[in-house]
């Protein structure tokens, strides 16, 4: 009986970026922008992967997966802070948070993962170019792929559903504009210090461990690099490196500030600020970033504008 008394609450009201109706319009304006680039930017590098053949190496596979799943990601939670800054109304269901909470969740994990397989795969095509095609095959890149989407999900799933089974009787201001794990739990109305050690041990597995896999990765990259006599062929080797690094600056440095720091008290403006930069910034800037400094996807692009019926073909 006690327990049916404390979960009350039926809906979450995000408290959202700023509560100034002419500051929300602009905010409604810059984030339809991202969201809509986003989108397209993303399309145009599964399409021109799709239809260039001088794009079927591993690296490119690899980066056709993340542009979907950044599709994915923004569309978890912008379309959700679209509405809400355009009626002015705040709420989302109980059940719609939990929904929003796991898959954003999962596929900022999933996000995590497939970066450090990615690293993995510029390891392999520098240091080891000679076993490059033998290891780095069709079926190792789509297993790969399933490996990232597979343990994102069930991750998710483990961590909402324990979060989903504390109680919630009030308050049920979100301070956040999405439901993200720390910030509804936040709101729980029970002890949370063992959900925030389930979340920072799964924060090691998801996030740190590819991290660290990123870290040794380049770290060996580097090396092989500097012993190479060429210029050129050093300038190329850190071209095709530079965009991956960039897209893991951004991402990596946003979330593990927000994962990897367990705490008991209440989701800052600060948290918000941040959690902007892995689930709505980074995204956008990944098809910029791969487009400009990866000169093989600026050829293709090229290519493809010379001939634009191919992209659909």
């Amino acid at each position: 009986m006690a327990r049916e008394n404390q979960s009350v609450v039926t809906e979450f009201i995000f408290q959202g970026l700023s509560s100034q109706p002419r500051t929300q319009t602009v905010l409604f304006t810059v984030f339809l922008v991202f969201y809509l680039f986003t989108i397209f930017g993303n399309i145009m590098i599964i399409t021109v992967i799709r239809a260039d053949c001088q794009l079927q190496a591993p690296m490119y596979f690899f980066l056709a997966n993340l542009s979907f799943l950044d599709i994915c990601y923004v569309s978890s939670n912008i379309p959700q802070m679209l509405v809400n800054l355009f009626t002015k109304k705040r709420t989302i269901s109980f059940s719609g948070c939990a929904a929003q909470m796991y898959f954003s969740l999962a596929f900022g994990m999933t996000e995590c993962v497939l970066l450090g397989v990615m690293a993995y795969d510029r390891y392999m095509a520098i240091c080891h170019p000679l076993l490059y095609t033998t290891v780095m095959n069709r079926k190792v890149c789509i297993h790969m792929v399933m490996a990232s989407w597979t343990s994102s999900l069930l991750s998710s799933m483990v961590i909402n559903s324990l979060t989903l089974q504390l109680p919630f009787c009030g308050p049920d201001i979100l301070n956040h504009y999405f439901c993200e794990v720390p910030a509804v739990l936040a709101l729980a109305c029970a002890d949370t210090a063992l959900m925030e050690l389930v979340i920072f041990i799964f924060s090691i597995l998801i996030v740190f461990i590819p991290f660290l896999l990123i870290i040794t990765s380049y770290a060996h990259i580097l090396f092989a690099i500097l012993k190479i006599q060429s210029a050129h062929v050093q300038s190329k080797a850190f071209s095709t490196c530079g965009s991956h690094l960039t897209v893991v600056t951004i991402f990596y440095g946003t979330a593990i500030c927000m994962y990897m720091n367990p705490k008991s008290r209440p989701p800052q403006d600060r948290d918000k600020v941040v959690a902007v930069f892995y689930t709505i910034v980074a995204p956008m800037l990944n098809p910029l970033i791969y487009s400009l400094r990866n000169k093989d996807m600026k050829r293709a692009l090229r290519r493809a504008m010379n001939r634009p019926k191919s992209l659909f073909i």
